[in-house]
């Protein structure tokens, strides 16, 4: 039931997995897929697979009512929310209105409520627990963050064509890549090939 250990393993439709932390829970749903050029990275095909997501680490909300298809429409909605509001925020833009309007929305539904167990040293979700609970669980993260002491570290990769999103929590505050050991060692040998061939 820890919100507060993120990252996932994401796939690439092309080939190759790599380990991407984005710093919050809510970021880390923003890239479970998307619409448009992102339709390729959907991972929310069915409505058991928000079930499946919502009940990995680590949210650990195991649902006591199966996902419904209204429900799975209105994760969507609000997993774009984040990634625009989140791609605004690290541009420097206004929050576009129709995000902000879907954070609230979602944010003011009930949350999860963590419950402590009789001999006190763990805690699970009260029951019930339903997908609404989970996603504005989430909705608030983002707002929390939005609003927060973090709203300014919120970035978009530097590499110039990857748009993944992501809170730098670092101390530095120094983090440029969504994980060095992709956009970042590729920057890296970009720059090594560059210096050499400028050498020669």
């Amino acid at each position: 039931m820890r919100t507060n250990a993120t990252g996932r393993v994401l796939h690439d439709p092309k080939g190759g997995s790599f380990r991407f932390d984005a710093g919050a829970l809510c970021l880390d749903f923003a890239h479970t897929g998307g619409e448009g050029r992102y339709a390729v990275f959907e991972s929310l095909h069915e409505p058991a697979d928000l079930g499946a997501w919502l009940a990995q680490p680590p949210l650990t909300a195991v649902l006591t009512e199966p996902v419904t298809a209204r429900g799975l429409a209105a994760a969507k909605a609000l997993r774009q929310a984040i990634w625009d509001a989140a791609h605004a925020r690290a541009a420097g833009r206004p929050l576009p209105a129709e995000a902000v309007a879907a954070l609230n929305e979602a944010g003011a539904a009930a949350p999860l409520v963590p419950e402590l167990a009789a001999d006190g040293t763990a805690t699970a979700w009260a029951p019930p627990v339903r997908a609404a609970q989970a996603l504005s669980t989430m909705a608030r993260e983002m707002i929390e963050l939005l609003s927060g002491p973090l709203a300014g570290r919120i970035r978009e990769c530097a590499s110039d064509n990857c748009p993944l999103v992501f809170v730098d929590s670092s101390r530095p505050g120094a983090r440029r890549w969504c994980a060095m050991e992709r956009c970042g060692n590729r920057h890296k040998l970009r720059a090594l090939r560059a210096r050499r061939a400028t050498d020669s």
